[in-house]
C-alpha cells in the first residue's frame, strides 16, 4: 500500500464502504498520565486505502483499562461480516484474551495465585463483542 494515497474519512464514511469479507486493519492503544489518572484510547482502522480513527478517554482510570477500552471498540465497531486484525503493544490485552480469559471463567474470575482477576467487567466486554466475529 502506498501511504501516500490514503483517504481519511469520518467513521461512519468508513463504516458504509466495507463490503461483505472485508479484511480491516485495526492499531489500538490506551495509556493514562499517572496509573490511575486521567486516560485515553485510540484506533486507528485501515482497509485498502482507506483510514478512520476512534477514541475516547476517562478521567480516573488505569493503563490497563484503556488498553482494553481500545480493544473493546475496536471489535464492538466491526460488523460480523467484516475481518479485523487487532494489533497492540499490550501484552496484558493479547494474552489474555487468546491465553488467559478462559483459564479465568473456568476458575470463576480468579487468577491462577487465587485473586480475583483485574479489571473483570472489561474482559466480559471484550470477550462478549468477539462472538460471532472474525477476529485475529
Amino acid at each position: 500500500m502506498d501511504c501516500g494515497n490514503i483517504i481519511d474519512l469520518e467513521f461512519d464514511d468508513f463504516k458504509r464502504s466495507l463490503r461483505d469479507g472485508d479484511c480491516v486493519e485495526a492499531y489500538t492503544d490506551g495509556s493514562c498520565i499517572g496509573n490511575p489518572g486521567p486516560g485515553g484510547w485510540g484506533v486507528v482502522l485501515i482497509i485498502r486505502d482507506k483510514r478512520t480513527g476512534i477514541s475516547g478517554f476517562e478521567r480516573n482510570t488505569t493503563n490497563n483499562r484503556m488498553e482494553l477500552m481500545a480493544a473493546i471498540h475496536a471489535v464492538k465497531s466491526m460488523s460480523d461480516n467484516i475481518n479485523t486484525t487487532i494489533y497492540t503493544d499490550s501484552t496484558y490485552v493479547k494474552n489474555g484474551i487468546t491465553i488467559w480469559i478462559d483459564k479465568w471463567k473456568k476458575n470463576n474470575w480468579k487468577s491462577t495465585s487465587g485473586s480475583s482477576v483485574k479489571n473483570q467487567d472489561l474482559w466480559c466486554e471484550l470477550s462478549d463483542a468477539t462472538i460471532g466475529k472474525n477476529i485475529t
